[in-house]
């Protein structure tokens, strides 16, 4: 049962427009938290994924979304914030992938601590994943409990007395448990996109490791693949 409109509690939730923060944003609606959702216009190799943030935000109900705009192009360092790096398509291997953008969750976790204390929430949301991710060091879980330590530390409103919790709901989940998960809370994977290089409507290149994570998610989930591929 989900809560009374009067009970609800603001909560941050950042939205990549992906499966996994499409799932998160679910699962804090059903918690009874208003969700005011936290886009990143990073740079991006393409903005089909923001144009699905839009969506999901819209078809589950968020209290409010913002897309911020920070553009990492300006350092460079991954497959996602420089042209002349190639995203890799032959299959995930050990090690840190070049898709790996240097800082990213640390700078959306810090702009979402700026704006839950803003809105006097006292939980971020975010879909970071330690089980069948690509190897990225800020998904796992001694980072987010670091960055909850520093959080508490940071700011005016954990000083006084308000502490702050970072929701890392999927962290432990394999993706076809997250997709059986977002599947009973409603979540229409067709809304969200998660490919590295997705085109300009959203179609997925079937072969990056995002891709390759997603589609075996949903086969080992035996839930029907949505997902559109050129």
């Amino acid at each position: 049962m989900s809560a009374s409109p009067a009970s609800r509690r603001p909560a941050v939730v950042l939205l990549s427009g992906g499966l996994d923060s499409a799932t998160v944003l679910a699962m804090a609606r059903a918690q009874g938290f208003d969700a005011y959702c936290l886009s990143l216009d990073y740079g991006q190799r393409h903005r089909a994924e923001l144009v699905a943030a839009e969506r999901v935000a819209q078809a589950l109900g968020a209290a409010g979304h913002r897309t911020i705009s920070l553009d990492l192009r300006a350092f460079g360092g991954s497959a996602l914030t420089d042209s002349a790096i190639a995203v890799p398509t032959g299959g995930v291997a050990e090690g840190i992938p070049v898709t790996y953008v240097p800082a990213r969750n640390t700078i959306m976790l810090s702009l979402s601590l700026a704006w839950a204390e803003v809105l006097g929430a006292n939980a971020i949301f975010c879909g970071v994943n330690a089980v069948d991710y690509s190897g990225y060091p800020d998904c796992r879980p001694e980072y987010i409990r670091a960055f909850e330590t520093m959080a508490n530390l940071a700011t005016k409103a954990a000083v006084e007395g308000a502490k702050l919790t970072v929701h890392a709901p999927l962290i432990d989940l394999s993706k076809a448990g997250i997709i059986r998960a977002g599947t009973q809370l409603g979540v229409d994977y067709a809304l969200t996109v998660s490919c590295y290089q997705a085109d300009d409507e959203g179609r997925a290149c079937g072969v990056c490791d995002s891709c390759r994570l997603r589609r075996e998610g949903f086969a080992a989930a035996g839930v029907p693949d949505p997902t559109r591929y050129r």
